[in-house]
């Protein structure tokens, strides 16, 4: 039973859904980075719900830093996000305590956990605790962006709507991503997409979509060539995320219908740097970064909570029968992941980094 992630920044997520608090320990940040409370507090705020595409829980995430950070800065040690529950209503759960809502972790919790397992809003599994990492992120993503490490994410699809491609302004796109709700490039697409979320709402269904996530500024030479590549720690990473299916990088699952000629990206100089032609590959080459932009996608599915009966079982009398779900739930979760793919990309990004060159590279002016 693990719930830490990496090797040299590591990252630990704790809590349940409806318990008192949920929270991440991260180990292994250098002593010395600014953390700024202002800045978790708006990472925060682009998970939260909002409006009617949400659901209808709203926490406050007040969270408090219990070690680890003082004066403004981190010390070098287990840095604890404690993040309170708020608004809960665990009874919600309780007429359905037995019964495995489709496509949740109600089943394999119960096999794994034999039944010990906190179910209310289901508990370890529920999108809540990804709060946690949101706020670990929120400590990453400026030490990179003072080395010139930038990463984004934009709803590419929702509900068969699509959002335009960055274009070759994609610095000041990445940085207007952050000061948007619904992070998408053309305000007119996501007005659609927001529609759609709305529509299936009415009709007690859900919607997915995908993500299009860019990480600019890396260096080639970063990542390992077997089992820790880069591709594997990102989709490791972003599989944590609930609700994430499947990742592709660059061309993704396309590039099986391309020839090797067209599929290739051609090396060319430009002044004294390195550079391909195109970016089939995603940035990177034999799971190592190449110095151009890392590109992924990652597809989401419609959340799995809907306002309609589904068939199902009773795990305690072994009986087939039929759930009505009660709790509150998004009809759509693509909007809220966005900003924890940019966190957990930015943990996952660092601690390949600190592989490379010290964990105390991460400090402005090392």
């Amino acid at each position: 039973m693990k719930n830490t992630f990496g090797n040299n920044i590591t990252l630990t997520v704790f809590g349940e859904s409806h318990g008192s608090a949920i929270g991440a320990v991260i180990d292994g940040l250098a002593p010395g980075l600014t953390v700024d409370l202002d800045y978790i507090n708006k990472l925060l705020a682009l998970r939260r719900p909002a409006g009617e595409i949400s659901t209808a829980r709203r926490e406050a995430d007040a969270y408090v830093i219990e070690s680890g950070v003082f004066e403004g800065k981190t010390t070098g040690t287990p840095i604890c996000i404690r993040i309170p529950n708020e608004d809960t209503r665990s009874q919600d759960y309780s007429a359905t305590r037995y019964l495995a809502r489709p496509s949740h972790a109600d089943y394999t919790a119960n096999c794994k956990y034999h039944g010990w397992e906190d179910y209310r809003g289901g508990g370890h599994f529920s999108g809540r605790v990804t709060a946690a990492i949101v706020a670990a992120g929120a400590i990453v993503l400026p030490a990179l962006n003072k080395k010139g490490i930038k990463i984004g994410t934009h709803i590419k699809k929702c509900g068969g709507i699509e959002d335009r491609d960055f274009s070759e302004a994609i610095l000041n796109e990445i940085d207007s991503l952050y000061d948007k709700n619904f992070a998408v490039l053309d305000d007119a697409a996501g007005n659609k997409m927001m529609e759609a979320i709305k529509k299936a709402k009415s009709a007690g269904n859900s919607v997915g979509g995908i993500l299009e996530t860019v990480v600019l500024g890396m260096d080639a030479g970063v990542g390992e060539p077997m089992f820790d590549t880069v591709e594997g720690l990102l989709s490791h990473a972003l599989f944590a995320v609930p609700g994430i299916k499947g990742v592709e990088f660059g061309a993704g699952f396309a590039i099986a219908d391309m020839t090797g000629s067209n599929a290739n990206d051609a090396f060319f100089m430009e002044q004294d740097m390195v550079r391909t032609r195109s970016n089939h590959a995603g940035g990177i080459n034999g799971g190592i970064t190449n110095g151009m932009p890392i590109v992924f996608r990652c597809a989401v599915r419609p959340t799995p909570t809907l306002g309609m009966e589904q068939y199902t079982i009773d795990m305690a009398a072994m009986t087939d029968t039929v759930l009505q779900s009660k709790g509150r739930h998004d009809p759509c979760i693509v909007h809220r992941a966005r900003i924890v793919v940019d966190c957990i990309t930015a943990l996952t990004i660092a601690d390949m980094l600190c592989t490379r060159y010290g964990t105390d590279w991460l400090v402005d002016g090392k």
